[in-house]
């Protein structure tokens, strides 16, 4: 009888260079189901670039990307979504011309309202209300219930940060990945954001990029930490914080107190 899949995600002796540049150098990752798994590191650590990876953004030069035990290193971005894979970028773009809940229905379509397949763009939005039904349930479900009929422009930044999400969610994902999705946020807003990742139902493991350290010791449960391309420690959030080379690789010798508060 085989074993139950514990890690939805895995990554063994990923690589990926830029001429002599070893942005990612044999770098092992494992985010166990149900995880709210924190990448953090120094700029240039190599964070985004492993996100890529994961994503299929970028090729890998060496190593392999399993995706709850299924070997997905040479699919493609988009079958990889199609696996349970979603991801929100840094800086996404969104039609400024549509209003929320009509930005959450075109993903509603692209994937379905089920979670079974998507549908051609209907020239007669009425006529489809189990999609506009499904988007007003995602909004609600990331903070932004009663606020589908503003237009995209008009969101405050943390609310796009939401909207992004939603969008995210729309294709059911077993594993949602978020890069740096705290960034622009004032304090509230970013409240807001733990609050709402937290909230997410277990059976979704999220992996996300972020500098807001306070933010990452308060909502990870689990935190792996780059630096120079390479796995530095990965940890609980105490293990982190506790550890003399985190810090210094972080902040220089002599300065943990920071990572101590």
């Amino acid at each position: 009888m085989n074993e139950p899949v514990t890690a939805v995600l895995r990554c063994a002796g990923v690589r990926r260079s830029f001429g002599a540049l070893k942005a990612v150098d044999g770098v092992d990752l494992t985010v166990a189901a149900g995880a709210r798994h924190a990448l953090i590191g120094p700029n240039g650590a190599g964070k985004s670039t492993l996100f890529k990876l994961v994503t299929g953004v970028l090729r890998t030069h060496a190593g392999t990307v399993e995706l709850a035990g299924r070997d997905v290193t040479g699919l493609s971005e988009v079958r990889r979504c199609r696996l349970g894979m979603s991801q929100t970028l840094q800086h996404a773009s969104l039609f400024a011309s549509m209003n929320a809940v009509q930005t959450v229905a075109l993903a509603v379509r692209r994937h379905g309202v089920d979670g079974t397949g998507g549908r051609r763009i209907s020239p007669f939005p009425h006529r489809e209300p189990e999609v506009y039904h499904r988007a007003e349930q995602l909004l609600a479900d990331v903070g932004l219930a009663g606020r589908g009929g503003v237009l995209v422009p008009s969101l405050s930044h943390g609310e796009r940060k939401q909207l992004e999400v939603a969008l995210a969610l729309a294709c059911r994902p077993t594993l949602l990945l978020l890069d740096e999705p705290a960034a622009g946020m004032s304090p509230a807003e970013s409240a807001r954001l733990v609050g709402l990742l937290a909230g997410l139902p277990p059976e979704i493991t999220v992996l996300f990029v972020e500098h807001d350290l306070d933010l990452v010791f308060e909502l990870a449960d689990a935190v792996t930490v780059l630096h120079l391309g390479r796995v530095l420690l990965s940890g609980s959030p105490e293990q982190i914080r506790a550890s003399d080379e985190v810090g210094e690789a972080y902040l220089g010798s002599g300065r943990t107190e920071l990572f101590l508060s």
